[in-house]
């Protein structure tokens, strides 16, 4: 531990303070027994006080005074805009900071590549903060997909959508920055295939819409869909939208049987599995955990 604390915890900056960083990573570090909440950044100084009162933190900076916050902690927490990602965990690994950083990675294959090669020359662990990664309805889907009870994996199918709201980050943010639907709820149908699959896809075919008369459709697409084949000659076909009723869901099919998972990719509710093996079906729910302390 490069910056050990009196009671050997690593230390933590929480770079960012928007949505998910106040409703979901900062109440983690409660449960999180390795971890301390130790700084946080932001550059709404306002908001900075506020959250830095309500969690007890004295070490309060904005994103100018970064190269001084990397000096002072062992890790930090990446919440930012997408198109930040790159700068900010290039700079932590080259000063000896670990990363764990929000989906998505970044906007470009090329900046995913140097925030590799940052962590690989600096010997610094870089992780993509996936929350789902560790949550126990995913892992009995693996484990049950890598079974072989539902035979032969055929293909896998997923819809997310949400009605978001016209200023949020999301879509106000172009695609180049990271703004739309695929950034953001589509990453969740993609890794749901390739950990349910256990390998990457080969080919990837993709189309997408927008409602040209919705004002919050302006610089991203409403809707995608997505489809991938897999070796072995599997298929998964998702289509993830702003601009819809919520659904949050995923099947899987194989030659004997198949799984259901609905809803599938949420934090705030339980996860629900029905699995059916010919006329055997089975139901199970998981109850809602902190998904974020486990990263």
């Amino acid at each position: 531990m490069r910056h050990g604390s009196s009671r050997n915890k690593i230390r933590y900056a929480v770079v960012g303070l928007g949505h998910i960083a106040q409703a979901a990573v900062l109440p983690a570090f409660k449960s999180a027994s390795n971890s301390e909440l130790f700084a946080l950044v932001s550059g709404d100084l306002e908001k900075l006080q506020v959250v830095g009162k309500q969690y007890s933190t004295e070490h309060l900076y904005c994103y100018k005074d970064y190269g001084r916050v990397l000096s002072n902690v062992d890790a930090v927490y990446l919440a930012l805009p997408n198109h930040l990602h790159r700068e900010y965990a290039v700079r932590a690994a080259a000063a000896g900071v670990h990363v764990l950083c929000e989906k998505p990675m970044a906007v470009s294959e090329e900046e995913c590549r140097a925030m590799i090669n940052g962590a690989e020359q600096n010997d610094i662990k870089l992780m993509i903060a996936y929350r789902l990664h560790f949550e126990a309805g995913n892992l009995e889907a693996i484990e049950l997909a890598n079974s072989g009870r539902l035979g032969d994996l055929r293909f896998f199918t997923s819809e997310f959508a949400q009605q978001i709201a016209e200023e949020n980050v999301r879509v106000s943010e172009t695609a180049e920055h990271g703004g739309g639907s695929i950034y953001d709820m589509g990453v969740y149908c993609i890794n749901a295939a390739r950990y349910l699959f256990r390998s990457e896809p080969v080919e990837v075919f993709a189309t997408a819409a927008r409602n040209n008369s919705d004002d919050r459709f302006l610089r991203v697409e409403e809707m995608a869909t997505v489809t991938m084949r897999f070796p072995e000659n599997r298929l998964a076909t998702f289509t993830c939208s702003f601009g819809a009723a919520h659904v949050s869901r995923y099947s899987l099919f194989g030659t004997k049987g198949m799984l259901q998972a609905d809803p599938a990719y949420g934090y705030a509710t339980p996860i629900e599995h029905q699995v059916t093996i010919g006329n055997n079906v089975k139901r199970k729910k998981f109850p809602k955990r902190d998904q974020f302390a486990a990263e």
